[in-house]
């Protein structure tokens, strides 16, 4: 051969690239981060609430309040002084009654009672409830039971307590309905005489918007202890006075 002839020399394939591997870096959870997931968690009383079923108050429920309540810093034998005998409580609500079913139910005589209490600074019965809109409900939804009975609002709003003792010293009242502070207050300065009175109810079952009765407001279960206080408990040993829980 004159001229050698040389093969085609194959041309150089390029390398085939790897697919590069891609790791996500995850953000450290702060401190911050981990309680608010925490909070987010955590079930709010007003949800277990929705999801269980009423149960009615108890006598034993306001027994066991006062309890825990005056544990801390009361001793065995006040503890002991403090208990309220189970003979002056009335039947409790067991949710199936309007108020003035159950006012009907608990004191069938009534008529009779108002027309012989003619005690000016006092009531015959007292209705203790959370707020003064609750209270407006009640005097609203007792109209079946109250008949002529004298209705007093025993509440701060928008009334000053200086002419609720002066509408106590001038009329014969046979219902007061109102918030535990305010009555308190009417006890404190004289305005409202507890030795008359023949039943206290309390508004125990209605729950507020966001699902809490009236005990379960630290404030007010305070002043209706002091309440008990002031007079109720030794009305209550004495066996003049009845307690219902509506």
């Amino acid at each position: 051969m004159t001229q050698q002839e040389t093969a085609p020399v194959p041309a150089l394939s390029k390398k085939t690239e790897q697919p590069k591997e891609c790791f996500l870096i995850q953000p450290k959870e702060t401190n911050e981060d981990a309680t608010k997931t925490r909070k987010r968690k955590k079930k709010k009383i007003t949800d277990v609430l929705a999801k269980s079923e009423p149960k009615p108050g108890t006598p034993e429920d306001l027994q066991k309040l006062m309890k825990d309540y005056y544990s801390s810093n009361r001793s065995v034998i006040e503890l002991e002084e403090l208990t309220l005998p189970d003979s002056c409580f009335l039947k409790a609500n067991d949710l199936t009654h309007s108020l003035s079913s159950y006012l009907k139910e608990i004191c069938p005589k009534w008529v009779k009672l108002r027309k012989n209490h003619s005690e000016k600074k006092s009531v015959l019965m007292l209705i203790i409830c959370g707020s003064a809109i609750r209270a407006l409900e009640l005097i609203r939804s007792m109209t079946a039971f109250r008949g002529d009975s004298k209705v007093m609002k025993l509440f701060a709003k928008h009334i000053k307590i200086q002419e609720q003792v002066k509408l106590l010293e001038k009329r014969v009242v046979h219902l007061g309905v109102g918030t535990p502070g305010r009555i308190k207050e009417l006890i404190k300065q004289g305005g409202l005489n507890l030795n008359p009175l023949k039943f206290l109810v309390f508004d125990w079952n209605w729950r507020d918007q966001k699902l809490r009765r009236m005990m379960d407001i630290p404030e007010i279960r305070k002043e209706v202890f002091e309440i008990l206080e002031m007079g109720v408990l030794s009305l209550c040993k004495s066996e003049s006075l009845k307690l219902g829980l509506f």
